[in-house]
């Protein structure tokens, strides 16, 4: 339906109003009608058809054949590119294969677990989920509608379809809404965690909330901070060579890869990445009620040859969803039902 002169209508009237709400600057709220409308553009990147959202500060790069992922963050104020690339081409062997394989750069999606394992419960226990999960690795359909870039996929071998959802919830801050619609007759328990890679350089810091004291070890190159289920206290964990602090970013010494669970479920759902030689920082908020755990894989050469750092907040712990359900610490979908949660990424 055509609408009259004058007559804003309903998505344009929803584009003014969250701009206003999101405290865009006046000049942003004018034109914010104009600009929702424009946010969203196609964009080709290597082989792929890609999406790319932008404000005045940010623009943030997706490739929904890539499971959907961001390819690039970037701070439209500095020119500074967050998001980390190996090198490889851009893309990955298919449902199933190895993560290695793949381009292993950006930001990926990690659901319904990340190493690979057999789903631990009744109807699908032994159920084989391949490494880093199913959906990094699988083809999403994607639509602009107005503000948004709406991403979404059905499970593989299991009856689910997670839908994402991009937006912006201010000029300087990313937005991604997760709904996950479980299709069976049986609760479904899963582990999703983001995985965003990020550039990084000696002496840049994690933030933490304080409460946040220690670690378990998912996996330690070289043991440094021990084996697999050990502790040790954040940020200055004691390790055969001494005592280190975590929350500085070390150098690019070749040796060392680490990936870590803080202990218990989170108060408060934040973290960030500063950078005090420039001032800038990456922040993540997310609602610590349906995302209870936070991970920090921090690769200084160990693996690959590599040099980055993810900060992952997860509905479940270890990497392991048979661990997390014999642990208590995994989330579960209720039979029919729905669970649905969203990050908030913050250029400051």
């Amino acid at each position: 339906m055509k609408a009259s002169k004058g007559t804003i209508i309903p998505e344009k009237r929803k584009a003014r109003e969250l701009a206003k709400t999101a405290g865009w600057t006046e000049s942003l709220q004018r034109g914010a009608v104009c600009m929702f409308e424009d946010i969203w553009q196609k964009t080709n990147v290597e082989q792929y058809e890609g999406w790319t959202g932008s404000t005045d500060h940010i623009a943030v790069t997706v490739i929904p054949a890539l499971g959907a992922k961001a390819v690039s963050l970037v701070n439209r104020k500095t020119g500074r590119e967050w998001l980390w690339r190996s090198g490889k081409p851009f893309g990955n062997r298919g449902f199933g294969s190895s993560f290695a394989d793949g381009d292993e750069s950006g930001w990926d999606e990690m659901f319904p677990c990340i190493n690979a394992c057999n789903y631990p419960d009744a109807p699908w226990q032994g159920c084989a989920i391949p490494d880093h999960g199913e959906v990094w690795s699988l083809p999403w359909e994607s639509r602009r509608t107005g503000s948004q870039l709406r991403c979404r996929v059905n499970g593989v071998r299991f009856p689910y379809t997670l839908e994402k959802v991009y937006s912006f919830a201010s000029d300087h801050t990313l937005r991604i809404d997760y709904t996950l619609k479980n299709r069976s007759d049986f609760p479904f328990s899963f582990l999703w965690a983001a995985h965003p890679l990020f550039r990084v350089r000696e002496g840049m810091r994690l933030h933490v909330p304080e409460e946040l004291t220690e670690i378990e070890i998912s996996h330690s190159e070289r043991r440094r901070l021990g084996a697999p289920l050990d502790r040790q206290c954040w940020p200055i964990a004691q390790t055969r060579c001494g005592r280190i602090d975590l929350s500085v970013i070390g150098p690019a010494d070749g040796r060392h890869a680490e990936k870590y669970y803080f202990v218990g479920k989170l108060k408060q759902g934040w973290a960030r990445l500063s950078d005090p030689a420039s001032g800038e920082a990456v922040a993540f908020r997310f609602p610590a009620d349906k995302v209870p755990y936070l991970a920090i894989w921090a690769n200084y050469g160990g693996y690959g040859g590599f040099y980055h750092v993810a900060i992952e907040p997860a509905t479940a712990t270890m990497d392991d969803i048979g661990l997390a359900v014999r642990r208590g610490e995994a989330a579960t979908v209720e039979a029919r039902g729905e669970y649905a949660w969203h990050l908030e990424v913050a250029l400051e």
